[in-house]
């Protein structure tokens, strides 16, 4: 997330582009977002392999969250993009090393995180100490990527390089299915883990403020434009076509 390219700001999570996981390989494969990480990774010596989808990004908190009332002056470890946009509504981003996160929470140094979806809340060992989980996200995928060394990349022969990419696609897909199938199970029997929501018509405020927030990010550079552009007609499309692939 911390490349030294256009995109950086995309990386992860970007608030409220992506509803759901078949959203990234949407993006990537037929709306054009393949091609500009390939362009601006390729500028550092860098290639860009290929990206999938992982779990969402939601608030794991220690005390219940509501109404957006409850974030105000809550400090949350999250990520940089997120904390940008978050600080808004009263959040106070916290960066620490992830290892450090645990301890964090048992401090009192974080109130809680918005990294991840339900799954990585459990397996970080931070259910217990954050125990109310809002089921309102802040992006419903992670783009996740392979990239490997140009350099290193070109002397691979053709056909090991193919065969690479069949891998990593697989990879790609059974992180997609694990977290749809495990997310919604930690939903239902994770014991360790509360369950909240803000009402939706509140939440649209939020969903409403992500759009002034895209432009903001669009002003930075063409790039930038070029990729906020992409979201925003993939969204309408999506919209227009209703359920599934929207509710609305």
């Amino acid at each position: 997330m911390a490349s030294p390219t256009e995109v950086t700001v995309f990386g992860g999570y970007f608030p409220l582009a992506l509803r759901y996981s078949l959203d990234v390989p949407a993006l990537f494969n037929h709306y054009g977002l393949d091609e500009i990480w390939k362009e601006e990774y390729a500028k550092v010596g860098v290639k860009h392999i290929s990206a999938g989808s992982w779990d969402p990004c939601h608030f794991s908190m220690k005390d219940p969250v509501t109404s957006l009332a409850d974030l105000q002056g809550k400090r949350v470890f999250t990520f940089p993009t997120a904390g940008r946009f978050l600080a808004q509504f009263g959040v106070v981003p916290v960066t620490l090393p992830w290892e450090d996160i645990e301890i964090a929470l048992q401090t009192g140094e974080l109130d809680g995180v918005a990294w991840s979806g339900i799954t990585e809340v459990y397996t970080a060992s931070w259910a217990k100490l954050a125990p109310n989980f809002l089921t309102n996200n802040i992006s419903g995928a992670w783009i996740g990527h392979f990239f490997a060394n140009m350099d290193r990349w070109d002397e691979v022969p053709p056909h090991l390089q193919e065969l690479m990419r069949v891998c990593f696609e697989q990879s790609h897909y059974y992180r997609q299915h694990w977290y749809w199938a495990g997310e919604a199970r930690l939903r239902v029997e994770g014991a360790e883990t509360n369950l909240t929501s803000i009402p939706d018509e509140e939440w649209a405020t939020v969903e409403a403020a992500a759009q002034t927030f895209w432009d903001e990010i669009a002003a930075e550079s063409e790039t930038k434009a070029k990729v906020v552009s992409i979201f925003r007609q993939y969204n309408e499309t999506m919209a227009k076509a209703g359920r599934p692939y929207r509710n609305v």
